[in-house]
Order: C-alpha cells, then structure tokens, then sequence
C-alpha cells in the first residue's frame, strides 16, 4: 500500500474551500472530506493538491486523508488532536502566526545547545515548541494561519538528512559541496524540514502561506547583477537555482493560491491528473530563472477583514544598470492592486525588512549610490564586495521601489485608496532579529491645511528566527548599527554619495529592542483592534521546551 511522504498541509483556507497538500511515495487517487485529486509526477515524485468546497464559514472540520481508499493520515496510535480545517467567518477573531529562518536538526543535544556550547547547535525550535503547546491547548486558542516569511529551509546549511543524501550520490568534496545540488536533493531537504511527527501535525491542522528568501537557494541569491554573473559562471548553479525553484512551486507556491488561482496559473491548469509534470515545471523554472516576468510568485489573501499581500522581494529584482528594483512593473501593478483600504487591517508581508535600523538603512543607502557609480569605478567595485560581505539587499538598496512602497503605505493610511485600515502592518523576517518600529509619514506639502497626515497607525513588524540564533559577536554588531554615532556617521555617507531623505520616519514602539533569540510573533485581530506578542522557546526544567513571553503591545 503506498503512502504518504510528507504532508498533509492545510494550504489556502476561505469562508467555504480549503486546499490539502500531500507528497505520495508512488502514483494514486488522494481524498479528503469526499473530494479526490490524482497525483501528477515530477522527475520520480508524486503530487496532489486536493480542493475541497462545500465548507460553511465559521466551522471546524476534522478530517482523515485516504490513498487509493486507504487510510494514511492520522496515522495509527497519533498522540495529537484531529486534523481539522477552520474556515474563515469575518466576525471572528483572526491569529496569524509569522516568523522566518528555521534550520531543520535534531531537536536533542547537542543540536538544541548554545553554540558556545557546541558549535552545531542552534538552540531550541520555536516552531515545534509551540507546537508542543498548542496540542495541549483548545482549538480556539490555536492560530488561524502561519506565515512563513523566508528561508523555509537552508540550501547552503543542510540537514543532516540531505548532508547524507548527497555524499551517498556526489563527491561532496567537489563544488557545491554539501549544499543541495539539484531538485532531486532539494526533496530531501523539505523531507527533513517538515516530517518531524509534531510539526507535521501542526502543518496538517493550521492554513499556511509561504515566500522565499536567499537560503532557500543561496546566501545573497539575487543581491546584484555582479552576484548573478558569478554564480551563472559556477558549473554547478545551473542545476542547483532550477531544482530550488521547481521544489518552491512544488512544496510552498501552489498552496498559497485560492482555486480560482490554481486554475489560472499557467502550468498547474496543463497538468494532466496522473501525467508526468516534470518537463513543465522544470521549463518554468529555467525561464523564471532568466526572466523575471516568467513568474509571479507574489499573492494575497483575503482573510476576512483583513488583507494579506506577500511580496515576492528576492526572485523578482531587477538588478541591470538601467535601475535597480525589487520586482517588475507587471508584479508592482498586482501589489498596488490588492494593498488598498476598505478594510480593517492591511498586512503587506516581505522577507526582507522594508524598514531596518536607521544606520543599516543609511549604509544601503550610501552602498547602492556608490556601486551605480557616485565615487568613481574603483569605489564601485570595493563597494560590491562590501555589498555582498556583509548583505546590504534590503529595501533600503533598492531605492526607487523604497520610495514606491513608502507611498503606497502613505496613500492607504491616508484614506486615498480606501477607507483608511486601522493599521497597516509591515511583517518580515531574514535578520535574524526581531522588532517593531512605529511609523510615520511626512505630510505631504501640495496637502491642504487642515488635512490629515495618515489615519492608520503604521508599523513594521520583524520577527526572526525561528531556529538560527546570531552569534554573541553578530549580535553586538546589530547593536552598534543603531547607535547614535554610527547612525550619524552612515546617514553622512549616505548623503555625500547622493541620497536623499525619505518621506518616512520610524522608530522603535517601546523599549529593550532589538530581540535576539529563537522567536514566533503572533497578530491577533479583532474587528478594528490589533495586538502583537512575541514568544522564545526555553529549556523546561525537567521536560520539553517552553514558550516565554519576550514583548507584547497593542497595536490599535
């Protein structure tokens, strides 16, 4: 009888349909709650995505997963409640859970250490320590989404599982070493991420929406066009970039997408039911590799009263010498399209933060100046290799779609697009810390007196890692970029290359921040009030793991 090989993942969850994600160790008919997908194949593996309507809003439905009439899922003796999906009801309270950045290892010594301790460690899992408490807890405290905000898994710092897997095939001696090499590797890697029994359950039971960041290919993937030509020299990258973005639009992109979506995406509509999709979606990935507009990995979510919009900010730069971008026209348009008001929360989510510490924004500043060119061909080129040293990508190195973003926010806060939400929400990862910054815009001079400079309270929110704690010397160095020297020091360089100021003013909401640890965030949202906690895993005194609360505070 075969079976499942990971999964299931409650993807996309509406008012009255769901979508199911499984992977299947060989071809068959997957069914939930009476509704049945066949698998399709890609390169020897098996697929289903089964869409499932005819929900009531407001409900909670337990469900079983049957291949070819048996059932896989729960598995036999589970420790854990039911699998259920919960739709959506606008009147009712909405949890979304966010973070980034989780390492998959063991989740014993040494691997749960302090890496002063041992230098493989990486402390506690926040995700599974919550999901430890959470199968403990009534439903109702569960959250209704989780929200993966970049580097889902590590191709350039594999688990132990992969790291086997490819020295049984490859001399891992030999370029890329024990990074994931191919699509086929790329496999193993999410096996291992997501096939421990708690967390499985956990991705069974609550809706997830995920996005990349540079690990879930490369460190500093896609950081400029200089980067890019390196990497494309590499005989081995060809292989390495296309099995990453056929594994993403397997494992995370197509649950993110509502059915409708799933019927116009251009690929999953040709697949055939049983076919072999692997020449389809390894094509989609070598022309999205060289051609930005060959995918849109950007979606949104209508979660009730409140908007969803993820940004894809890594795959889609623009990154030739006529200006560098975060994401093409064509993807610009679809943001600008569903980041509106007339509602009661806006989340706009990107894995890189739009807004950093102000003296890491003032050094991108000055950065991206210099490499187009500010000081001369020789700063140009020592301004690269900085660039890449020591990561300067964000928003703030992309300066014209910093200023395009800053003014949707502006606008929706300011009830042009809309009804003004009650707030308007930033939410990102990749830093491996976590903050929140309150924001304001200037008022716009051409304004008439008396007019108001933004109705919504506006903030970015940052919550990283789940599992990849920095250093003690990593974190001394985030410290000193929000002191006031260096803050001072990095805006006069910004200045002297050319920058100019933003429309933009932010600042930390509270005290004792940044926060350095393994960490989830959690929004809860409430009609028009909005509050943010954020939790740390830490060793139980004689047990499992427990969540201690780091930060909370209400946002409206």
């Amino acid at each position: 009888m075969s079976q499942l090989v990971l999964g299931p993942l409650l993807r996309y969850v509406g008012e009255r349909e769901a979508t199911v994600w499984v992977e299947t160790e060989s071809a068959g008919e997957v069914e939930v709650l009476g509704h049945r997908a066949r698998t399709f194949e890609v390169e020897g593996h098996h697929y289903a995505l089964v869409r499932i309507d005819g929900l009531e809003p407001g409900t909670t439905t337990p469900y079983e997963v049957a291949l070819d009439g048996d059932r896989v899922w729960p598995p036999a003796n589970s420790p854990y409640p039911p699998s259920v999906i919960r739709t959506l009801e606008p009147a009712r309270p909405y949890r979304l859970l966010f973070g980034s950045c989780r390492i998959a290892l063991p989740h014993e010594p040494p691997y749960n250490l302090r890496r002063d301790e041992d230098p493989r460690a990486r402390e506690e899992d926040a995700l599974y320590t919550y999901a430890l408490r959470m199968s403990t807890r009534p439903r109702e405290e569960w959250p209704d989404l989780v929200l993966w905000l970049g580097d889902q898994v590590y191709a350039d710092d594999p688990s132990l599982g992969a790291r086997s897997f490819a020295a049984s095939r490859r001399d891992v001696a030999e370029p890329p070493g024990e990074h994931v090499a191919d699509f086929e590797e790329y496999t193993h890697l999410y096996l291992d991420s997501w096939s421990d029994p708690l967390v499985r359950w956990l991705l069974s039971t609550v809706s997830s929406a995920m996005i990349f960041d540079d690990h879930d290919v490369h460190d500093d993937w896609n950081i400029s066009e200089a980067w890019v030509a390196k990497m494309r020299a590499k005989p081995w990258w060809h292989e390495r970039i296309v099995g990453a973005l056929m594994s993403y639009w397997l494992y995370q992109h197509l649950g993110n997408l509502s059915p409708r979506e799933l019927d116009e995406d251009p690929v999953y509509r040709r697949i055939d039911a049983g076919g072999d999709a692997g020449p389809l979606v390894r094509e989609l990935a070598e022309r999205a590799d060289r051609d930005v507009t060959a995918a849109r990995w950007s979606f949104h979510r209508d979660l009730g009263g409140t908007q969803l919009v993820v940004i894809d900010s890594r795959a889609g730069r623009l990154l030739d010498g006529s200006g560098r971008r975060m994401l093409d026209d064509a993807e610009w348009e679809y943001v600008e399209r569903h980041a509106r008001g007339d509602c009661d929360h806006l989340l706009i989510a990107t894995s890189v933060p739009f807004l950093l510490p102000a003296g890491l924004h003032h050094l991108e500043q000055w950065n991206e100046h210099v490499c187009s060119g500010a000081w001369g061909k020789l700063a140009a080129r020592a301004a690269e290799v900085i660039r890449q040293a020591i990561d300067l990508e964000h928003w703030a190195a992309f300066d014209e779609s910093f200023r395009e973003l800053t003014e949707l926010e502006r606008s929706v806060a300011a009830g042009e697009r809309g009804i003004a939400p009650a707030t308007i929400v930033t939410l990102s990862g990749d830093v491996h810390h976590a903050y929140l910054y309150e924001v304001a815009f200037r008022r716009d001079p051409a304004a008439a007196p008396g007019a108001p400079n933004g109705r919504s309270a506006v903030y970015q929110a940052v919550c990283s890692p789940m599992r990849n704690p920095l250093s003690d010397p990593e974190r001394r160095a985030m410290r000193l970029a929000s002191s006031r020297p260096f803050i001072a020091v990095a805006r006069l360089l910004a200045r002297a290359a050319g920058a100019r100021d933003h429309d933009v003013r932010w600042r930390p909401a509270g005290r004792r921040q940044p926060w350095f640890n393994n960490q989830l965030a959690t929004l809860e949202l409430d009609g028009r009030r909005a509050h943010v906690r954020l939790e740390r895993p830490v060793p139980g005194a004689a047990g499992p793991p427990q969540l201690e609360q780091v930060a909370e505070r209400r946002l409206a």
